[in-house]
C-alpha cells in the first residue's frame, strides 16, 4: 500500500503514531508504530520516531509492503484446539514443541502444525509467525492464542500490549518458597556472554510477575504465577532471580533426568473476544508428566 497524507493544522502537535491510528482503524497503534520502526511509514521523507509531534504541512508518505507468500509447509502436528471460530483459536500447545519456524528450523513446528488444519491465518507477523499473537517457549506447555485474520490479530495484540489479557502459568520452584505471595519487578536484557539467554539488569525491558504459592514441598514449591508483563523467558529468569529456578529448567536452574524440560504451564487464559467483546476464559488442569512428578514429592508440614 503506497499512500501520502497531507498534515491539516488541526493536527499539529499530535504524535504521529496516534494521527496515524485515527486514519487507519484497521491497524492497532502498536502494528503502525512497528511500521514507522521499519521504516514503511516515512515523514517528509525521513525515517522518523514513533512520538514525532506533526506539524502542519508535513507529508507522511506511507509505503506499507504486502506480505510475502508462505513458505513454510503444512505438517501434521499433535496439538489439541480447545475454543475456535471465525477470528481465533485458542490451543493447548504441548511440551517440547517449537512456536514458529526460523531460519535454522523450518519444519516441526506448531506453525507447521496450524497451516496443516487451518485455512486462514492472520499475515501480520509475516511469512515465519502467521497467525502468532504471542508465543511459549519449546518446553512450556498450554494455552496460546492463535489469530485467524489481521483485525482479530491487531485487536489482541493491543489487548496485550495493554495488560488486558490475563495469563496465568503453574511452575513447579525448586525449593520452599517462605513467602505466601509477592511481586516481582525488574529489567530484563539479553545475557552478554549468552545471547540465548536472558537476565536481570540495570537496564532493558521492565518485566513485571505476580506469585502465589498454591502449595509446599520438602524439596519444591507449586506457585502460581501472573504475567503483567511477557517478555522472553520472564518467569524462568524471575524464578532464578528469587533463588528458586523452575524444576528441569536446564538454561536457568539445573536439568532434572525425569524431565524433558521445565515445569512451567500455561494453564489460564482470560480476555475479552476481539469482535463481540465477550469475555472468554479458559483454564487446564495439569499435563499428566508435571501432575505425576508433584505425586511423588511429599508435602511440607
Amino acid at each position: 500500500m503506497k499512500k501520502i497524507i497531507e498534515v491539516d493544522k488541526q493536527y499539529e502537535g499530535e504524535r504521529l503514531d496516534k494521527f496515524l491510528s485515527s486514519m487507519f482503524s484497521d491497524f492497532s497503534r502498536s502494528h503502525l508504530q512497528s511500521l514507522i520502526e521499519k521504516g514503511e511509514i516515512l515523514c517528509n521523507g525521513k525515517i522518523v520516531k514513533t512520538g514525532l509531534k506533526l506539524k502542519e504541512n508535513d507529508k507522511i508518505q506511507i509505503d506499507i509492503q504486502p506480505a510475502v507468500p508462505l513458505e513454510v509447509k503444512a505438517e501434521e502436528i499433535d496439538f489439541d484446539i480447545i475454543f475456535e471460530d471465525d477470528d481465533l483459536i485458542v490451543i493447548n500447545k504441548p511440551q517440547g514443541l517449537v512456536v514458529h519456524p526460523c531460519e535454522t528450523k523450518k519444519e516441526g513446528t506448531l506453525v507447521n502444525g496450524l497451516l496443516a488444519r487451518i485455512h486462514n491465518l492472520s499475515g501480520i507477523n509475516g511469512v515465519l509467525r502467521p497467525g502468532i499473537v504471542h508465543r511459549l517457549d519449546k518446553d512450556t506447555a498450554g494455552l496460546m492464542l492463535v489469530a485467524k485474520n489481521d483485525f482479530a490479530h491487531n485487536k489482541l495484540a493491543e489487548m496485550i500490549k495493554n495488560k488486558q489479557v490475563k495469563r496465568k502459568y503453574l511452575a513447579l520452584l525448586s525449593g520452599v518458597v517462605w513467602d505466601n505471595s509477592g511481586k516481582i519487578q525488574t529489567f530484563l536484557a539479553r545475557d552478554k556472554k549468552d545471547r540465548k539467554k536472558y537476565t536481570v539488569a540495570n537496564e532493558g525491558k521492565e518485566a513485571i510477575s505476580l506469585f502465589k504459592v498454591k502449595q509446599r514441598y520438602q524439596n519444591a514449591t507449586l506457585v502460581e504465577f501472573t504475567l503483567i508483563t511477557g517478555r522472553t523467558h520472564q518467569i524462568r529468569v524471575h524464578s532464578a532471580y528469587i533463588g528458586h529456578p523452575v524444576v528441569g529448567d536446564s538454561v536457568y536452574g539445573q536439568k532434572d533426568k525425569n524431565l524433558k524440560g521445565q515445569l512451567l504451564f500455561s494453564y489460564s487464559i482470560e480476555f475479552l473476544h476481539p469482535r463481540t467483546g465477550q469475555i472468554i476464559k479458559f483454564e487446564l488442569p495439569l499435563p499428566d508428566y508435571f501432575q505425576n512428578y508433584i505425586n511423588k514429592l511429599k508435602k511440607y508440614h
